[in-house]
């Protein structure tokens, strides 16, 4: 793959039209003005599409949900201090750690639920989430609590594992059939049978200065037989094997493209593209197999469209019918990439990975 422009772009409709054929529906003037990724004459291929701040963006006036489904009944409530983040089956849930517990933002219902667990499910620190497809239980990892904490599709508390003396999970990925957990506290990854939560594998420990040494392994994720791990403290993204072998790292520290001052989430889409946040930057690197850079998106907060402090990243097939109603005319919807934010207004930020509908140069 070649890589292409790693400038952004921030467009509003009427420039758009200037720049390409007019094929452009036109939109309310109070609609955010359409942001593109990377900017023309280069092929735009991640397009913003909507924020999520709180209730209201979910069925105020002509906020988000009122184009897909007419007004709703919900009060106001808001996401505080995101962190992690998950969607499924039409529900997106943020880990805030203000709360602390998780907001639910129900896309059919149009309802916002600040989920704040007691009893044996509480929370104290929630930093990552993920939401087991197979059966909808919510895990939940926190570094307080030095657990992952376990949820039935109803909120219902159902376990807790993973505790140790220095535990602080801070990530958790479900993959076949293991649970995959990054630790801050121990500096490991390790994973769990996804039945009964029986620790069954751990990433081997190797020597500080080794190629496959981790520091501060704080976000994970896997696909296609990669476990790939982001490490706070060593600038880069290593992809392993199942086995534990290190196959490449990405990126190094520096501040140039390609390069991670604060590296954060990542997240992998079918094609094998790696994203990258980092929080320095406030941008999301997007990589190819190989670990070659892309494009990027994002930058320092501008508006709506552009990030603040972000910390996670995930990618999406499932839901894109809740989203196809802000994609510009001219573009195929691929999937989404949503992107937590811990300060401003935009709390969950949501882009389209696009394709134009005629054929352009740009990336696979």
């Amino acid at each position: 793959m070649g890589l292409i422009s790693v400038a952004h772009a921030r467009l509003t409709v009427g420039a758009w039209a200037a720049v390409t054929l007019a094929a452009c529906a036109p939109k309310p003037a109070a609609v955010t003005p359409l942001v593109v990724f990377p900017p023309p004459p280069d092929t735009a291929r991640i397009q913003f599409l909507t924020r999520f701040g709180g209730a209201e963006d979910l069925g105020r006036g002509r906020s988000f949900l009122d184009v897909v489904a007419g007004p709703g009944d919900e009060g106001p409530a808001a996401i505080q201090k995101p962190y992690g983040i998950a969607i499924h089956e039409g529900r997106i849930y943020v880990c805030d750690t203000r709360l602390p517990g998780v907001d639910v933002l129900d896309l059919r219902k149009r309802s916002f639920t600040p989920f704040q667990p007691r009893g044996e499910g509480w929370l104290g620190a929630p930093s990552g989430c993920f939401v087991d497809a197979a059966d909808g239980r919510l895990f939940v990892a926190d570094v307080q609590r030095g657990q992952v904490v376990v949820f039935d599709s109803t909120l219902t508390y159902v376990a807790a594992f993973g505790e140790g003396p220095e535990a602080k999970p801070a990530d958790v990925f479900i993959e076949g059939d293991r649970i995959w957990v990054s630790d801050i506290g121990t500096a490991s990854v390790r994973a769990y049978d996804r039945r009964t939560y029986a620790l069954r594998w751990e990433l081997p420990r190797v020597e500080p200065g080794a190629p496959a040494y981790l520091r501060q392994p704080t976000h994970i994720a896997v696909r296609d037989g990669r476990l790939y791990v982001s490490d706070g403290l060593l600038f880069t993204v290593k992809v392993f094997d199942l086995e534990g072998n290190l196959l490449h790292a990405v990126g190094t520290l520096g501040r140039g493209p390609g390069q991670f001052a604060r590296p954060k989430g990542i997240a992998v889409d079918r094609e094998g593209r790696l994203y990258a946040v980092d929080a320095a930057f406030e941008n999301v690197q997007l990589f190819d197999v190989e670990g070659n850079l892309l494009t990027y998106f994002g930058g320092p907060y501008e508006g709506p469209g552009y990030l603040y402090l972000p910390v996670k990243v995930v990618v999406d097939y499932d839901n894109l019918s809740y989203f196809q109603q802000f994609v510009n005319p001219r573009f195929n919807l691929k999937h989404l990439v949503l992107v937590t934010n811990q300060f401003g207004p935009d709390k969950v930020t949501v882009y389209g990975f696009v394709e134009p509908k005629e054929a352009e140069r740009g990336i696979p």
